[in-house]
């Protein structure tokens, strides 16, 4: 493939689940001139980057720095860097890594110029008694059920705020409130990783699947609902958002359609040519009361933004994901 004009993008969090799958994309798109910016000294990632090219690897915390001297060099940035822990408890962690280092990022590139997509989170949305709708005006009345939700309402919050009080801005940006995301490369994840990612290696250890029991009674074992969105999609909206710049702001990117863990653990035994034999268990008490139920993004806002490509339902995205990549340990 020949490489397009040259544009040189940063990806912050490359050597990570979403952060690597984009990079893939990218190159598989003809960008080669990458700026890698992770904590490469995490072994168990950087299978993530084999056989990927990119122009170089800037450690994390060398990365504002190295920003502040070579902008001149950087034309994008995608901020896919985060503690993304949802049962972390330390707040100076969530202070530190998700909100003083987006504000650095947000501010190099409105000094310079640079357009700037960054990763929010559904987990913003806390219980969803406000709903899932990607309006503004919702972000200061929501409440996240822990502090990973918390660290991106509050550097959502601070954008706005920068924005409405005529501060200076990247020439475009937005921030994207990823839900469920699943697919290849998040084998270091784990207690994070997705459902799928775990049923295949219970299955694998026992030729059973345990999900969590439902403690709320309007929800039935295995009933909870949840947004859930094959990578693949999700690095396609990605570039969409670079290649066409919307209108500056915050988008949900997710399905629009929820399913049940009962439905996504019977389609993984399936994908795995097996009957399904789901075992239900109770939730750890560290995760139950800060757990989310239910979550459904709407996308009309993503939609209208130009974004018009059919996403894979679960059937087809756990499918090329158990069958091409879970089931020989493989990486994209």
């Amino acid at each position: 493939m020949q490489a397009k004009t040259k544009v040189n993008i940063v990806v912050t969090g490359a050597a990570g689940f979403i952060g690597s799958c984009l990079v893939q994309k990218l190159n598989e798109e003809g960008h080669f001139n990458l700026i890698l910016v992770d904590d490469f000294r995490r072994a168990d990632k950087i299978p993530n980057l084999e056989g990927k090219k990119y122009q170089a690897q800037i450690d994390r915390s060398r990365f504002v720095e190295w920003f502040e001297t070579h902008h001149s060099e950087v034309d994008f940035v995608f901020h896919l860097g985060a503690r993304t822990d949802t049962v972390e408890t330390d707040p100076k962690i969530f202070q530190m890594l998700n909100l003083g280092y987006s504000k650095a990022v947000w501010e190099l590139c409105s000094i310079h110029g640079v357009p700037l997509v960054y990763a929010s989170s559904a987990a913003t949305y806390g219980a969803g008694e406000h709903g899932y709708l990607d309006d503004h005006e919702l972000v200061p009345r929501l409440k996240p059920l822990n502090l990973y939700g918390k660290s991106k309402n509050d550097f959502d919050k601070w954008v706005l705020d920068e924005e409405a009080g005529g501060g200076k801005t990247p020439p475009f940006w937005a921030g994207l409130k990823f839900f469920n995301v699943y697919g290849p490369n998040e084998y270091h994840k784990g207690r994070m990783a997705s459902v799928i990612y775990h049923t295949v290696r219970q299955i694998r250890e026992t030729g059973e699947m345990k999900l969590f029991r439902s403690h709320r009674s309007d929800f039935e074992d295995g009933q909870q609902l949840r947004d859930f969105i094959y990578v693949k999609d999700v690095v396609d909206i990605l570039l969409h958002f670079m290649a066409s710049g919307p209108d500056n702001g915050l988008y949900n990117v997710g399905t629009g359609r929820a399913r049940t863990f009962q439905d996504l653990a019977t389609l993984t035994f399936k994908a795995l040519g097996l009957e399904p034999n789901i075992r239900y268990i109770d939730m750890p008490e560290d995760l139950r009361e800060n757990y989310q139920y239910f979550t459904e993004a709407n996308i009309d806002k993503l939609r209208n933004s130009g974004f018009t490509k059919k996403m894979q339902s679960l059937e087809e995205g756990i499918e090329d994901y158990v069958g091409n990549y879970l089931s020989g340990n493989a990486r994209w």
